[in-house]
């Protein structure tokens, strides 16, 4: 059954906000300002922690961001201690209990991802890029990203969460310092948390207690943590705040010699897509639109059905038989060639 023009302009409609929410981040293809950036090198999950002594507990929140694509799902961690599919930015909090020696996990926040889809919620990452000369700080060289999406609780009435990452151009660093050892900085077990606040207590002679001194754990890391809490005028949104040194948030990035362990083999094979692969795209869209209203046309004006329905189907149906036919001439004239030997008729 061919659908009607009604039709056709509903099926328009309901694709329309998909194609919509498909928008997202391309770190190897960012433009701002007729400027290019390529971030894809900061590719990957990068931690950062916000520790905070809540006694008799010491909260440690470990925040865990892929600027490129959504953080991958971990098999050996249960489900209720991990952020939903499609989560770009998460925050795990866990509770260490210094005096009954118990951890516990406090929450899971999805502060930023693609859920408009996978939830049906509407919630999109929504990426706004733009130069930090053009924004909040005029002196620095840089990008400022903000990454939408997210809602804790997950529920309606839920506290909108975003994130905003400021990337400060450095020219020595590359943004992968000190995720080399991101295993042994993921967070310290009960044991040493308890240790250090049995210290604090020990070394202390006043009644006030300001507590244990807590651990670095993001220690020469070129991601680091800066704020999360409310702001603003609207307290219905958290916002975290993480700033990140790396010289692809340079604007000659491209003439930057290669850093310690970079490949630059790689980092000059990274570029723009080519005409080639343009031209492909646009001839395939142009192609799909003049079928798709061909067809739409020769329904509504001439009733046509089936293979009438497509510009020119006859063509098209006989084109693998012309092309049978193409082949096969020219393989007997190869062969007719071949079998003469070199001799003429006399």
């Amino acid at each position: 059954m061919v659908p009607s023009s009604s039709s056709w302009h509903t099926l328009l409609l309901l694709l329309l906000p998909t194609c919509i929410s498909a928008v997202t981040l391309d770190c190897e293809h960012i433009r701002v300002s007729k400027k290019s950036f390529d971030l894809s090198p900061l590719g990957g999950p990068k931690t950062v922690h916000y520790q905070q002594y809540l006694p008799p507990t010491i909260s440690n929140t470990t925040f865990t961001l892929d600027l490129c694509k959504p953080l991958k799902r971990l098999s050996d961690l249960p489900k209720e201690e991990q952020c939903p599919s499609g989560t770009r930015v998460c925050g795990v909090e866990e509770r260490f209990n210094t005096i009954e020696h118990t951890r516990q996990i406090d929450g899971v926040r999805a502060i930023a991802g693609e859920f408009s889809t996978s939830h049906g919620s509407g919630r999109a990452l929504d990426p706004k890029v733009e130069r930090l000369k053009e924004s909040s700080n005029a002196e620095m060289e840089g990008l400022r990203i903000e990454l939408n999406g997210g809602r804790y609780p997950d529920q309606r009435g839920g506290v909108t969460q975003k994130v905003v990452i400021e990337l400060h151009c450095d020219a020595k660093l590359t943004g992968n310092e000190g995720f080399e050892d991101a295993e042994e900085k993921m967070g310290l077990d009960v044991d040493s948390y308890g240790g250090m606040r049995r210290r604090a207590d020990d070394d202390d002679d006043d009644d006030d207690v300001d507590g244990p001194e807590l651990p670095d754990l993001d220690k020469g890391k070129s991601l680091q943590f800066i704020s999360y809490k409310s702001e603003g005028s609207d307290p219905a949104t958290e916002v975290l705040r993480l700033t990140w040194k790396t010289k692809y948030a340079c604007e000659n990035a491209a003439d930057l010699p290669p850093s310690d362990g970079e490949d630059p083999k790689k980092k000059k094979s990274s570029g723009g897509w080519g005409f080639f692969t343009w031209f492909i795209i646009v001839f395939f869209l142009l192609v799909a639109s003049y079928i798709i209203f061909g067809s739409w046309l020769n329904y509504n004006r001439y009733g046509a059905r089936g293979w009438d329905l497509i510009p020119h189907g006859d063509a098209l149906r006989d084109l693998p038989y012309v092309a049978k036919e193409w082949v096969g001439g020219l393989v007997e004239r190869v062969k007719g060639g071949g079998a003469r030997g070199g001799y003429s008729a006399v």
